[in-house]
């Protein structure tokens, strides 16, 4: 049974404090210290990052950002080993960070377990982690909608007939102009009621409100846009045709672009405009929007799924018409990407579709690289298996190739039985 220990843990509610400013009223310099008991998962490059990313966190608290949060370091035991991860619920804080200068670092040992200390002085930009903060709590406010939106397909597909009965356009919201803070909090509370409203009408309607009342505000449009998009979706599910969605496409895709002039780093309007981009089948533009996601937040995993879905399907067309090196390009841009390795398994069929690219150019040793990529992450895939065996028969590696033939066979593949002695 696994066992859980909470190592380490931190309500933080802190008042603004009043500190010295370095640069300005919202630059800050501070100096915090932090120690890290190394796990059994850890290496000493992780553990020194890890040790340094816990300074750098009491550096932002004590620059007096007044912060709602909960820190937790979780130990976890299985099989006599132990793993400590670390999760923090504002990962933008490290933005907040502009500059680190370590003072001290040092190693000792605890019950036979080397412990990492450090002592830095961060310089904090309040402002910028203030920003950082408001952004996030937009991001997973859009991303809970965008989920939600997915889930309600059966609530949804019932209102689509009487959705598209409905007058075409919006109604217009007479506004008194009361000021832009007052309208703005009117806009936040229509949006908060369409976030959480099942009914596509009254989720477009108030959307729409909420854009009225303030023009400034990026989100309305957004939630609109998405909800344009899971029309789309419904519509192309029961009538296939384009001239069906149309309509919906064009509305979303006015207002991602809007959504982009108000707030150009604002990743769910460029989720959105990959996908309208997509549904339009302009493949390079749509990837272009889902990079630009990744490079605002390299965290932002769905379009990263995005990318590989769109990447590994347009080398699959280039593949059918026998333009391997188009092919091959359009892969590399997926596998070369600097990506961590949990990703593979996601990229495994482009990875095979790569192996098969690289046998018709003749590069062999490129394919079974990418067919033990495949292997790794699927060892029951036969075909890679009886692939990879027949390339090493070919390299005269008939050790290698009796390996992979056993192991396809011992998988239930009988042409690989076939093939052994």
């Amino acid at each position: 049974m696994e066992l859980y220990r909470r190592l380490f843990y931190l309500s933080l509610s802190a008042p603004l404090l009043w500190c010295t400013p370095a640069f300005s009223a919202s630059m800050k310099t501070v100096i915090a210290e932090a120690e890290y008991v190394m796990s059994d998962g850890d290496t000493l490059a992780s553990a020194e990052e890890k040790v340094l990313q816990r300074a750098q966190r009491r550096a932002v608290e004590e620059a007096g950002m007044y912060l709602e949060s909960t820190f937790h370091d979780v130990e976890k035991e299985s099989g006599g080993r132990s793993t400590q991860t670390s999760s923090l619920e504002i990962r933008t804080i490290a933005s907040a960070i502009t500059e680190t200068e370590t003072l001290e670092a040092r190693r000792t040992f605890k019950l036979d377990r080397p412990v990492f200390y450090i002592r830095i002085r961060a310089t904090v930009d309040v402002s910028g982690l203030a920003e950082s903060i408001r952004r996030l709590q937009s991001d997973q406010q859009l991303a809970q909608h965008f989920r939600r939106l997915q889930q309600e397909n059966h609530q949804l597909r019932s209102q689509l007939q009487e959705l598209q009965q409905r007058p075409s356009g919006v109604r217009m919201l007479a506004i008194d102009p009361t000021g832009k803070s007052t309208s703005h909090q009117r806009a936040r509370a229509m949006l908060e009621t369409a976030l959480h409203t099942s009914n596509l009408w009254d989720k477009i309607q108030l959307s729409s409100d909420a854009a009225l009342l303030d023009d400034h505000y990026a989100d309305p449009l957004i939630v609109r846009g998405q909800t344009y998009l899971r029309l789309v979706s419904l519509v192309f599910s029961q009538q296939p045709r384009p001239a069906q969605y149309t309509d919906y496409l064009d509305k979303a895709r006015t207002d991602f672009d809007l959504a982009l002039t108000l707030d150009d780093k604002n990743i769910w309007a460029w989720m959105g405009k990959g996908d309208v981009l997509t549904w339009l089948k302009q493949w390079d533009a749509a990837a272009a929007a889902y990079e630009q996601v990744l490079q605002l937040d390299p965290f932002a995993d769905i379009a990263r799924l995005r990318l590989i879905d769109l990447y590994t399907t347009q080398a699959r067309r280039q593949a059918g018409t026998k333009s391997w090196h188009q092919a091959l390009t359009t892969l590399k841009k997926l596998l070369n990407a600097q990506t961590n390795e949990s990703w593979i398994p996601y990229q495994k069929e482009a990875y095979a579709l790569r192996s098969e690219v690289y046998l018709k150019l003749n590069q062999p040793e490129a394919a079974i690289e990418d067919l033990s990529t495949v292997i790794r992450v699927d060892p029951t895939n036969t075909a890679a298996l009886a692939t990879r065996a027949k390339l090493y028969q070919e390299r005269l590696q008939g050790r290698l190739a009796k390996e992979d033939l056993e192991r396809a066979c011992a998988l239930g593949s009988n042409p690989a039985c076939e093939q052994l002695p």
